[in-house]
């Protein structure tokens, strides 16, 4: 599965643990940076990312600051992107289930690689369950439509 990945320095340490986490497993990898530790504006990968998966080039998106909470506040500005910020299995299973999340964003400075590897796996394998979870998402769809 194609996912595309970002972050900023915060998150930077744990990108790359996580990049080779999921090729490891097979996933293709857009890793859209950056590329150093160097200091970045989280928004604009979170944006990159977001529209990315909004527009359909893959299904999922990875985000990496050092909350998880800025990135999500921002790639959630993207019509079309659910991103929740999970740092254990059971927020990233519901995320999945009841919300159809498609972006995930990880707490660089809270969490390490494998606890990273275990969110990452039951956000990547827990599918959404539809039914009356799908109405609200259909009424968060009317409030994105609604601002432009």
């Amino acid at each position: 599965m194609r996912i595309f990945l970002g972050s900023d320095h915060a998150g930077f340490e744990l990108k790359e643990q996580v990049r080779d986490v999921l090729q490891s497993i097979g996933h293709d990898v857009v890793d859209i940076g950056p590329y150093t530790d160097e200091s970045v504006d989280y928004p604009d990968y979170a944006e990159r990312v977001g529209r990315a998966v909004a527009s359909g080039e893959a299904p999922f998106g990875v985000l990496i600051c050092g909350t998880g909470l800025g990135m999500a506040i921002a790639a959630n500005k993207v019509p079309g992107v659910r991103a929740v910020q999970a740092s254990e299995p059971e927020m990233a299973r519901m995320a999945r289930l009841h919300n159809n999340a498609n972006i995930l964003t990880l707490p660089g400075r809270f969490i390490d690689k494998e606890q990273a590897a275990e969110v990452l796996s039951v956000f990547l394998s827990t599918p959404f369950e539809g039914g009356r979870h799908q109405r609200r998402l259909d009424k968060i769809s009317e409030i994105e439509q609604s601002r432009k």
